[in-house]
């Protein structure tokens, strides 16, 4: 066995594909809108003699101020019961992060939380990092269940406002032209304002969608009414899943409770896809009241969703004098940030 860099995308998604718990954060095309940002990227693949893919981790070099540091959310993707492979890709991780002169690499592992994982991140030397790193605790639906078997689980309040959307004649759209991402990046500005968040920049965005649009990997799902956008659901399909990446929404579109429509819709494209799993993507725990995703929290477990917790980013220290002033700025950070 030898771990080497690959440059193959149909290679590299048809391995991450085959393991069920793996989403985009691992795709092909996520590293691509990476790349589109000016970012390094790193693909890098344990192959046997046959060039066989037996593990696979994809990763960004980010450059900040406080040092550079590279970031593997959902990744690696292996067998963790294969201890010694387990062994080899983190000793892997760190000699390539060391070459890019990364201070630490952060992993988000797709890993459910549990005694023995965490067990794992400290024989492996790694700390709980002191930020997150994409999504760590989702709201997971069951799409082998049937839409009115998800109805059941879902609150009450939840199935009253599915009713009040479906009697008020609004119209469900989805797609890929370049007009539904434009709307969704005016909107999100106007849905920021609202919220009292920060936005994305519409090139951020817009990169993002065009890098999984190329191989028909994302839908922008748009609810109109009377020719009004009431709000837009930005939607990923890999693999097993399905993600509720982005939400956004208006006054108007909160009045006539639109969302619910978005996520029944694009639940039953999911299915058609072969999907298993529909992501809700972040929620917090229910004593986090004063979290800022608190409210959005709520109505995700309105789904009756299973709320899934993986393994938390952990830090592998790469150089510890400069680690150690990246982690006093991402602590006050967290804190200000309320996250």
């Amino acid at each position: 066995m030898k771990i080497i860099d690959i440059d193959k995308q149909a290679k590299w998604d048809e391995f991450i594909t085959s393991h069920k718990e793996a989403n985009f954060l691992q795709s092909w095309d996520f590293y691509e809108f990476h790349k589109m940002r000016g970012k390094k990227v790193v693909r890098r693949a344990a192959v046997d003699s046959n060039g066989k893919i037996l593990a696979a981790y994809a990763g960004v070099v980010e450059t900040a101020k406080r040092g550079r540091y590279m970031a593997i959310a959902g990744g690696p993707i292996l067998e963790w019961s294969d201890r010694a492979m387990v062994d080899e890709v983190f000793a892997d991780i760190q000699q390539v992060g060391k070459r890019a002169g990364c201070v630490f690499v952060r992993v988000r592992p797709q890993l459910p939380l549990s005694d023995d994982s965490l067990k794992l991140m400290h024989e492996l030397g790694l700390k709980k990092a002191p930020m997150y790193l994409s999504v760590e605790y989702a709201g997971i639906l069951d799409l082998t269940k049937a839409k009115e078997e998800i109805l059941a689980g879902a609150s009450q309040g939840f199935r009253r406002k599915l009713r009040k959307a479906e009697k008020a004649e609004i119209e469900i759209t989805a797609n890929t032209e370049k007009w539904s991402i434009e709307e969704f990046c005016k909107l999100e500005k106007k849905h920021a304002e609202r919220q009292k968040y920060v936005a994305f920049s519409e090139s951020f965005l817009t990169k993002q969608f065009d890098a999984f649009a190329k191989n028909n990997e994302v839908l922008i799902y748009t609810a109109k009414k009377d020719g009004e956008i009431l709000a837009q659901n930005f939607i990923i399909f890999y693999g097993a899943e399905a993600s509720y990446h982005y939400g956004v929404s208006s006054e108007l579109g909160t009045k006539y409770s639109a969302a619910p429509l978005l996520h029944m819709a694009a639940m039953d494209e999911a299915r058609a896809r072969g999907c298993i799993r529909y992501n809700l993507w972040g929620i917090v725990g229910l004593d986090e009241k004063t979290h800022r995703f608190y409210g959005v929290s709520e109505f995700k477990r309105s789904f009756g969703c299973e709320e899934l917790k993986y393994t938390p980013a952990h830090d592998m220290i790469l150089n510890t004098a400069k680690y150690q002033i990246n982690k006093l700025v991402e602590t006050a950070r967290k804190k200000i940030r309320h996250v």
